[in-house]
């Protein structure tokens, strides 16, 4: 069957398949540190410190990792992401003991080196294996490898919960590593060797986008990402756990319901937003779909004054914000891909995902402060949301400035 494949639809396959392999990895591994740590008494702004340098990482590889897969080739940062998180697995299989601070947050740094320099490689591939002219195409394959890429995050998180509690923390890692060591290997032989190859060599100052489209979508991004997760990262998991009373089990199923929808509706976000009907987003549709998502968090945070029943008002707000969300991100994906040069493609992507690496870096950290500080609890909760609303109003007014049409 595979041989009857074009061979562009081949190693499409191959990078969705390398991308979804290191996708349930990467939310297992999120689920299982906020899980462990918070069991082991670390409090909300300790377990984000945990991700600092897995954000900060995130930024430089972004940033540097596109210059270098322009140098390379998008197949060998790719292999490169795949055994960096090998390693980064391989280090948390120390005694408890050595389970440092400073031990995990190195181990999180070369994850997050790793997640970036496969995002930024299979994002980038898809621009090259679509014809130019095909629009329609290509948002349809962006939405369908992020939608999937985020609906298995969504798996990875219940893998996370349910290998904790089946094989602890330690044998959850080793299972893991061991099976993404397998998938490295079978990369190694598969991916397409001059993928991604810029014809003319990108200069070290390239790594800086020129195109004033590229820089305006990459601030919208760094607010979205920032505004879901300075509520998501660490304020949400612990207030289920906390003050809701959920088990891991409960825990992890429901984030990663959340996150299996959220990419099942970005997969559909192409019909929602009409390319049914011929139509491909541009700029505006960004901006309104911005202006939509902005009310739901506030919405929330006012339930959560008012002191409306917690467990409901977050399941539903959760659907809803999901839903916008998703569309929200899969427009923001299909804009990048579409807006970057094909020469060098990588360079325009992963600034644009140094940008989503820096609101995110802001919101987890924000996460943790803010929740903390505000006092925990609904109080902490509805904190972060009012932030959350904040940098979505910043986003839809960043929005004003995308190229229409």
């Amino acid at each position: 069957m595979l041989s009857q494949l074009t061979p562009q639809v081949r190693q499409y396959l191959v990078v969705t398949g390398n991308y979804w392999a290191f996708t349930l990895t990467d939310g297992a591994l999120r689920m299982l540190v906020v899980l462990h740590f918070h069991s082991l008494g670390y409090s909300p702004l300790e377990i984000a410190l945990l991700f600092l340098f897995y954000e900060i990482f995130g930024v430089v590889t972004n940033l540097f990792g596109g210059w270098l897969g322009a140098h390379l080739g998008l197949n060998r940062t790719m292999n490169i992401g795949l055994g960096l998180q090998v390693v980064a697995l391989v280090m948390l299989l120390v005694p408890t003991a050595m389970l440092s601070v400073p031990w995990v947050m190195a181990a999180q740094a070369l994850s997050g080196i790793a997640k970036d320099l496969n995002k930024m490689s299979a994002k980038s591939s898809i621009k090259l294996l679509v014809p130019a002219d095909a629009q329609g195409a290509l948002y349809k394959w962006v939405a369908l490898l992020t939608g999937s890429k985020n609906a298995l995050k969504g798996v990875g998180f219940f893998l996370g919960g349910a290998l904790l509690v089946g094989l602890g923390f330690t044998g959850a890692i080793a299972f893991m590593a061991a099976a993404l060591a397998l998938v490295w290997c079978a990369s190694l032989i598969a991916l397409k060797h001059d993928l991604g190859k810029a014809k003319s060599k990108p200069k070290f100052r390239d790594i800086f986008s020129k195109s004033p489209a590229i820089n305006i979508l990459s601030a919208a991004r760094l607010c979205l990402f920032g505004a879901r997760d300075v509520w998501f990262v660490v304020a949400l998991p612990v207030f289920l756990s906390q003050t809701l009373g959920w088990d891991h089990w409960q825990t992890g199923g429901f984030l990663a319901l959340w996150i299996i929808g959220y990419g099942a509706v970005q997969a559909l976000a192409p019909r929602i937003t009409g390319k049914a009907s011929g139509r491909v987003p541009d700029g505006r549709a960004a901006m309104l779909w911005a202006a939509a998502l902005a009310m739901t968090p506030a919405v929330i945070a006012l339930g959560l004054d008012a002191a409306l029943a917690p467990q409901t008002l977050i399941v539903a707000g959760l659907m809803v914000f999901g839903l916008l969300f998703a569309i929200n991100s899969s427009l923001h994906s299909y804009l990048i891909v579409s807006l970057a040069r094909a020469d060098g493609v990588s360079l325009d992507v992963g600034f644009y995902y140094m940008a989503n690496a820096l609101g995110r870096l802001l919101g987890t950290l924000l996460s943790g402060w803010v929740f903390q500080a505000a006092g925990q609890g609904a109080v902490g909760l509805a904190a972060c949301l009012w932030i959350s609303t904040a940098l979505l109003l910043l986003t839809v007014l960043i929005s004003v400035w995308l190229p229409r049409n």
